[in-house]
């Protein structure tokens, strides 16, 4: 496995300064030259000598290179890796380096829709958002082929793997779902994608489901489901409230001594109370103008 080196080469500022004073040779020796055949003792060592510096400031300039803030340089002579420059700025290494720009700036992800089965064997439709950066720049260049066409595939690899581990909702409060549970999954599907890709020196800071739902061709039966789901749980918790409502009532005429019912006459109170308070129309009341036991 290759692991990234730092090696950000000279400063460019400082080697301009040496360009410029090899242009200036350059000048000085043709000048020289120029006056030489001009006194009819032409110096052919001094044409040479300004082709040789002209040649070598050619080369020098070669060497130059930009760095971005959050950018750097991979550098390799004859297709071995040499380092990877991170400072920012005007820089300059050995010319034969070739130099391949690599962004360690923060990008962002989303996969396609994908049509999986939950844990449960129901077909859903899922996508994600992943939130991540290059880390390390040997790996990113020299592991993978296409580090940012490996983060797609492997992206879309590991949400189907957490969208099987799921189910799309739960009936119990104990048991993790995609729909109720969102962090959860998100922190569960960070670290599959982050375990898959080490191996290309990125990491993965965030991921998030941005888009579930049930398969077209459930979605119907399911929302039927889910309707009879609220309704039942609805029911409970109006009976739950009922009956506490009913025994509060009894507590009190008991307590305060309003009036004395027998067994018979508790159960149609209680029957007639749960009537009113469990039904979905407002009850419609009878007013008894005779004795309790008419």
């Amino acid at each position: 496995m290759i692991r990234e080196r730092v090696r950000n080469g000279m400063s460019g500022l400082l080697m301009v300064v040496v360009v410029l004073l090899l242009l200036g040779s350059a000048v000085g020796e043709f000048v020289m030259f120029g006056l030489s055949v001009e006194a009819g003792d032409p110096n052919p060592f001094l044409l040479i000598l300004v082709f040789v510096t002209i040649v070598t400031t050619i080369f020098t300039l070669r060497g130059f290179f930009m760095v971005s803030p959050n950018e750097a340089r991979v550098l390799q002579l004859f297709g071995d890796y040499a380092g990877t420059a991170k400072v920012p700025g005007l820089r300059w290494a050995n010319p034969f380096y070739t130099r391949k720009k690599i962004s360690l700036r923060v990008r962002n992800f989303e996969s396609g829709r994908l049509k999986v089965n939950d844990a449960d064997g129901n077909p859903i439709e899922i996508a994600a958002v992943v939130v991540w950066r290059v880390v390390e720049t040997a790996e990113a260049t020299f592991e993978v082929d296409d580090y940012e066409n490996y983060v797609r595939v492997q992206t879309e690899s590991a949400l189907r793997n957490a969208a099987t581990s799921y189910p799309y909702d739960a009936h119990q409060d104990e048991v993790v779902s995609l729909r109720g549970n969102t962090a959860v999954v998100a922190d569960h599907l960070q670290k599959e994608v982050q375990g898959r890709l080490n191996k290309a020196g990125v990491e993965a800071i965030e991921a998030r489901i941005s888009h579930l739902a049930y398969a077209p061709e459930i979605a119907a039966a399911m929302l039927q489901r889910q309707q009879a789901g609220a309704i039942i749980a609805a029911r409970q918790r109006i009976v739950e409230g009922a009956v506490g409502m009913v025994e509060m009532a009894l507590q009190m005429l008991s307590h305060k001594g309003i009036v004395t019912l027998d067994e018979e006459r508790k159960a149609a109170m209680v029957s007639n109370l749960l009537v009113v308070l469990c039904g979905e129309r407002g009850a419609q009341p009878i007013v008894n103008t005779g004795t309790i036991h008419q």
